[in-house]
């Protein structure tokens, strides 16, 4: 693969005890090195006008005014330093990277993946929490959209729901946004109820999983809902926003989704836009056990040159059936 990255992503400092460390990339780029047929690119800045086109001009003024003054807490749990600012529009840079290198015909084992620092998911149009103060995902999507594409699907298996993402896209039929998360985490949205508005009714997707749910319980809201439903929606750009703190030794989170389980979903989601003539970039969200989440990247690395990982044998859970049934009650897979 072909992965984005740029040091100033690791001067984003927030402190010896955030989870949402500098060390998570480190630790990637440690275990990537053991690979063959890596390659890292250097990704611009994203432009400040792509960047208000999701975000309202008053919160990214009040974000840059808040890093020039030295940063702190701007949330419990959201923290920038002054030189968070620059991180920001770089990780944003490499996410629209990706979706451009992506639409130009990279695939393969040249598929792009951004690995930037901050995550974006959370972010909303009009604000930062959630450890994310630009939407990444959001901007590539954009990006994309005034470029090539007239269509972009973002598929979210980080395991907390991208709420910002949602939000950004809700009314708008040229994003379809789909998600898996654990019911009950931060940030407590993505109900299976909040399927868009207006012209995008239908562009929105939600599983809502009890903690617990697996892989097989992935799997098939994969091969049920969401794979379907992108297909049906033939966009011409799939987004993944690749978190792996649904792994089964995450430390803040319940769901038992596999290290195997990333790369099997990574394939499905190859095979899917193969199957879609669509273009495919990644780009980095949560993951907060150093192990996992560089395992995780490491066999989606993987899956691109050629490895095919393993399925699961357990069944389906009767909490996740339960989930997949009111899908498809809502018109989202068939039961």
């Amino acid at each position: 693969m072909n992965f984005g990255y740029r040091e100033v992503c690791l001067d984003h400092d927030t402190g010896p005890r955030h989870p949402e460390s500098p060390d998570r990339l480190r630790a990637i780029r440690r275990a990537l090195k053991e690979n063959h047929g890596v390659e890292y690119v250097a990704a611009d800045n994203a432009d400040l006008d792509l960047v208000r086109a999701v975000h309202d001009t008053d919160y990214i003024a009040e974000f840059r005014e808040f890093c020039d003054d030295g940063g702190g807490n701007w949330d419990a749990d959201t923290v920038a330093v002054e030189e968070t600012w620059d991180a920001a529009l770089a990780s944003a840079g490499l996410a629209v990277w990706a979706a451009e290198a992506a639409l130009d015909g990279n695939t393969g084992r040249d598929t792009p993946f951004s690995l930037g620092r901050p995550p974006g998911h959370h972010a909303v149009g009009d604000d930062a929490m959630g450890f994310c103060f630009i939407n990444n995902a959001a901007v590539a999507a954009q990006a994309a959209l005034e470029a090539d594409a007239d269509r972009v699907a973002i598929f979210d298996w980080d395991v907390h729901h991208g709420n910002g993402t949602q939000d950004i896209f809700y009314d708008r039929s040229d994003v379809f946004y789909a998600s898996i998360h654990e019911d009950g985490l931060y940030p407590g949205t993505g109900d299976i109820s909040e399927t868009g508005t207006g012209d995008a009714d239908g562009t929105n997707l939600n599983v809502k999983y009890k903690p617990g749910a697996d892989t097989a319980d992935y799997l098939a809201a994969i091969d049920e809902c969401i794979a379907p439903a992108i297909r049906d929606y033939d966009p011409d750009l799939l987004l993944i926003s690749a978190g792996f703190d649904a792994h089964e030794h995450d430390p803040i989170s319940r769901m038992r989704v596999s290290t195997e389980g990333y790369g099997a979903m990574t394939d499905r989601m190859r095979s899917l836009t193969d199957a879609c003539d669509a273009a495919l970039g990644i780009i980095l969200e949560g993951g907060y056990g150093l192990d996992t989440l560089s395992d995780s990247v490491t066999t989606v690395h993987e899956v691109f040159d050629g490895y095919q990982p393993m399925e699961p044998d357990d069944d389906v859970s009767d909490d996740a059936r339960d989930v997949l049934d009111d899908l498809a009650d809502q018109g989202f897979g068939s039961k």
